[in-house]
Protein backbone atom coordinates (compact mmCIF):
# COMPACT_ATOMS: atom_id res chain seq x y z
CA UNK A 1 0.00 0.00 0.00
CA UNK A 2 1.36 3.50 -0.93
CA UNK A 3 1.69 5.90 1.61
CA UNK A 4 0.81 9.60 1.28
CA UNK A 5 1.43 12.74 3.72
CA UNK A 6 -0.99 15.48 3.35
CA UNK A 7 -0.20 18.16 5.70
CA UNK A 8 -2.36 21.86 5.64
CA UNK A 9 -2.14 24.99 7.45
CA UNK A 10 -1.65 29.22 6.55
CA UNK A 11 -3.78 31.63 5.17
CA UNK A 12 -7.54 30.11 6.06
CA UNK A 13 -8.52 32.24 3.06
CA UNK A 14 -7.65 29.41 1.13
CA UNK A 15 -9.66 26.72 3.32
CA UNK A 16 -6.63 24.19 4.09
CA UNK A 17 -8.48 21.94 5.78
CA UNK A 18 -11.58 21.79 3.71
CA UNK A 19 -9.58 21.64 0.88
CA UNK A 20 -7.12 18.76 1.93
CA UNK A 21 -9.93 16.36 2.55
CA UNK A 22 -10.79 16.68 -0.97
CA UNK A 23 -7.46 15.21 -1.52
CA UNK A 24 -7.52 12.69 1.10
CA UNK A 25 -11.31 11.62 -0.25
CA UNK A 26 -9.12 11.01 -4.00
CA UNK A 27 -6.01 9.36 -2.38
CA UNK A 28 -8.35 7.08 -0.11
CA UNK A 29 -10.25 5.66 -2.92
CA UNK A 30 -7.21 5.28 -4.67
CA UNK A 31 -5.96 2.50 -1.90
CA UNK A 32 -3.51 5.08 -0.11
CA UNK A 33 -2.94 5.02 3.53
CA UNK A 34 -3.23 8.74 4.29
CA UNK A 35 -1.04 10.60 7.13
CA UNK A 36 -2.58 13.98 7.64
CA UNK A 37 -1.04 17.05 9.79
CA UNK A 38 -1.29 20.31 10.59
CA UNK A 39 1.79 21.34 11.88
CA UNK A 40 5.36 21.67 9.65
CA UNK A 41 6.81 19.40 12.32
CA UNK A 42 5.87 16.62 10.60
CA UNK A 43 8.96 17.56 7.87
CA UNK A 44 11.52 17.24 11.19
CA UNK A 45 10.26 13.32 11.75
CA UNK A 46 12.40 11.29 9.33
CA UNK A 47 10.72 7.92 10.10
CA UNK A 48 8.18 9.13 8.56
CA UNK A 49 9.16 10.85 5.65
CA UNK A 50 11.05 7.40 4.83
CA UNK A 51 7.91 6.00 4.51
CA UNK A 52 6.37 8.58 1.94
CA UNK A 53 5.31 7.67 -1.53
CA UNK A 54 3.87 10.99 -1.94
CA UNK A 55 3.57 14.50 -0.01
CA UNK A 56 1.02 17.22 -0.32
CA UNK A 57 1.77 20.18 0.86
CA UNK A 58 -1.19 23.11 1.56
CA UNK A 59 0.32 26.18 3.30
CA UNK A 60 -0.10 29.18 1.99
CA UNK A 61 1.65 32.15 3.20
CA UNK A 62 3.72 30.48 5.86
CA UNK A 63 7.02 30.59 8.11
CA UNK A 64 9.12 27.24 7.74
CA UNK A 65 12.22 26.54 9.66
CA UNK A 66 15.86 25.93 7.14
CA UNK A 67 15.06 22.21 8.90
CA UNK A 68 11.89 21.78 8.24
CA UNK A 69 12.22 22.79 4.48
CA UNK A 70 15.88 20.59 4.09
CA UNK A 71 13.43 17.44 5.33
CA UNK A 72 11.17 18.13 2.94
CA UNK A 73 13.66 19.21 0.11
CA UNK A 74 15.41 15.93 0.61
CA UNK A 75 12.39 13.84 1.02
CA UNK A 76 11.25 14.87 -2.46
CA UNK A 77 14.91 15.28 -3.83
CA UNK A 78 15.27 11.14 -2.91
CA UNK A 79 12.65 9.60 -4.59
CA UNK A 80 9.18 10.26 -2.94
CA UNK A 81 6.28 12.68 -5.06
CA UNK A 82 5.29 16.33 -4.28
CA UNK A 83 1.72 17.47 -5.14
CA UNK A 84 -0.26 20.37 -4.48
CA UNK A 85 -2.57 23.18 -5.95
CA UNK A 86 -2.94 27.24 -5.57
CA UNK A 87 -1.12 29.01 -2.95
CA UNK A 88 -1.00 25.84 -0.67
CA UNK A 89 2.07 25.02 -3.06
CA UNK A 90 2.92 27.50 -5.49
CA UNK A 91 2.61 30.28 -2.40
CA UNK A 92 3.68 28.42 0.56
CA UNK A 93 6.99 29.93 2.02
CA UNK A 94 8.59 32.88 0.11
CA UNK A 95 11.53 33.33 1.71
CA UNK A 96 13.07 29.73 0.87
CA UNK A 97 14.18 29.99 -3.18
CA UNK A 98 15.46 26.32 -2.94
CA UNK A 99 11.65 25.67 -2.10
CA UNK A 100 10.37 27.34 -4.82
CA UNK A 101 12.84 25.74 -7.71
CA UNK A 102 11.16 22.53 -6.26
CA UNK A 103 8.31 23.29 -6.73
CA UNK A 104 9.11 24.87 -10.15
CA UNK A 105 7.31 28.22 -9.51
CA UNK A 106 5.97 30.75 -7.46
CA UNK A 107 2.38 33.05 -7.07
CA UNK A 108 3.21 36.71 -7.91
CA UNK A 109 -0.64 38.05 -8.48
CA UNK A 110 -4.00 37.35 -9.67
CA UNK A 111 -5.28 40.58 -11.43
CA UNK A 112 -8.76 41.40 -11.03
CA UNK A 113 -9.21 38.70 -7.97
CA UNK A 114 -11.93 36.34 -8.61
CA UNK A 115 -13.11 36.15 -11.97
CA UNK A 116 -13.74 33.89 -14.88
CA UNK A 117 -11.34 32.77 -17.52
CA UNK A 118 -10.49 29.84 -19.21
CA UNK A 119 -7.60 26.98 -18.79
CA UNK A 120 -6.42 25.94 -21.78
CA UNK A 121 -5.16 22.04 -22.37
CA UNK A 122 -1.72 22.37 -23.95
CA UNK A 123 -0.53 18.66 -24.23
CA UNK A 124 -3.89 16.59 -24.66
CA UNK A 125 -1.44 13.23 -25.19
CA UNK A 126 -0.32 13.90 -21.21
CA UNK A 127 -2.34 10.87 -18.82
CA UNK A 128 -3.23 13.60 -16.69
CA UNK A 129 -4.96 16.11 -18.97
CA UNK A 130 -5.96 13.09 -21.34
CA UNK A 131 -9.35 13.66 -22.76
CA UNK A 132 -10.43 16.91 -21.12
CA UNK A 133 -11.55 19.86 -23.31
CA UNK A 134 -10.38 23.52 -22.41
CA UNK A 135 -12.77 24.58 -19.54
CA UNK A 136 -13.82 27.81 -17.55
CA UNK A 137 -13.19 29.00 -13.97
CA UNK A 138 -14.32 31.56 -12.05
CA UNK A 139 -11.85 31.89 -9.50
CA UNK A 140 -8.19 33.78 -9.31
CA UNK A 141 -6.34 33.44 -12.20
CA UNK A 142 -2.86 32.73 -10.93
CA UNK A 143 0.09 34.89 -12.81
CA UNK A 144 3.54 33.12 -11.94
CA UNK A 145 6.94 33.00 -12.14
CA UNK A 146 7.44 29.70 -13.56
CA UNK A 147 10.60 26.89 -14.34
CA UNK A 148 11.43 27.03 -18.21
CA UNK A 149 12.06 23.30 -17.06
CA UNK A 150 8.57 22.57 -16.74
CA UNK A 151 6.23 20.67 -18.93
CA UNK A 152 3.41 22.33 -19.17
CA UNK A 153 0.09 20.43 -19.09
CA UNK A 154 -2.61 23.65 -19.50
CA UNK A 155 -2.52 27.35 -19.48
CA UNK A 156 -4.42 30.40 -19.33
CA UNK A 157 -3.84 33.74 -21.65
CA UNK A 158 -4.35 36.78 -19.53
CA UNK A 159 -6.75 40.14 -20.68
CA UNK A 160 -5.58 43.82 -20.50
CA UNK A 161 -8.74 44.40 -18.54
CA UNK A 162 -7.40 44.44 -15.23
CA UNK A 163 -3.31 45.21 -15.86
CA UNK A 164 -2.96 46.67 -19.07
CA UNK A 165 0.69 45.12 -20.31
CA UNK A 166 -0.08 41.80 -19.76
CA UNK A 167 -2.82 41.31 -22.50
CA UNK A 168 -2.55 38.70 -24.18
CA UNK A 169 0.12 36.34 -21.76
CA UNK A 170 0.22 33.26 -21.54
CA UNK A 171 0.65 31.75 -17.94
CA UNK A 172 1.21 27.65 -16.95
CA UNK A 173 -1.98 26.52 -14.68
CA UNK A 174 -0.93 22.82 -14.59
CA UNK A 175 2.75 20.98 -15.18
CA UNK A 176 4.35 18.76 -14.22
CA UNK A 177 8.83 18.45 -13.32
CA UNK A 178 11.29 15.96 -12.29
CA UNK A 179 13.60 16.86 -8.55
CA UNK A 180 16.09 14.79 -8.33
CA UNK A 181 14.79 11.58 -7.82
CA UNK A 182 10.97 13.19 -7.00
CA UNK A 183 8.02 13.61 -9.40
CA UNK A 184 6.05 17.14 -8.72
CA UNK A 185 2.80 18.01 -9.88
CA UNK A 186 0.95 21.50 -9.41
CA UNK A 187 -1.82 22.76 -10.51
CA UNK A 188 -2.94 26.49 -9.89
CA UNK A 189 -6.60 25.72 -9.64
CA UNK A 190 -8.24 25.32 -6.26
CA UNK A 191 -8.51 28.65 -4.16
CA UNK A 192 -11.41 27.95 -2.00
CA UNK A 193 -12.93 23.98 -1.62
CA UNK A 194 -15.50 24.59 -4.07
CA UNK A 195 -13.58 25.46 -7.31
CA UNK A 196 -13.11 21.75 -7.51
CA UNK A 197 -16.77 21.46 -8.32
CA UNK A 198 -15.29 21.95 -11.76
CA UNK A 199 -15.02 18.32 -12.93
CA UNK A 200 -12.17 19.45 -14.72
CA UNK A 201 -10.22 20.58 -11.96
CA UNK A 202 -10.93 17.76 -9.54
CA UNK A 203 -9.55 15.35 -12.20
CA UNK A 204 -6.38 17.07 -13.00
CA UNK A 205 -5.77 17.00 -9.22
CA UNK A 206 -6.96 13.30 -9.01
CA UNK A 207 -4.54 12.41 -11.62
CA UNK A 208 -1.63 14.90 -11.33
CA UNK A 209 -1.61 13.32 -7.52
CA UNK A 210 -1.37 9.54 -8.31
CA UNK A 211 1.33 10.29 -11.06
CA UNK A 212 3.65 12.11 -8.82
CA UNK A 213 3.41 9.10 -6.22
CA UNK A 214 6.86 7.03 -5.79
Amino acid sequence: MKRALITYGGWEGHEPEKTSEIARGMLDEAGFEVVVSDTLDCYLDKELLGSLDLIVNNWTQSEISKEQVTGLIETVRSGAGLAGWHGGLGDSFRMHPPYQWMVGGQWVAHPGNVIDYTVQITDRKDPIVKDLSDFAMHSEQYYMHVDPSNEVLATTTFTAEHASWIGGTVIPVVWKRRYGQGKVFYSSLGHIASDFDVPQAREILRRGMLWAAR
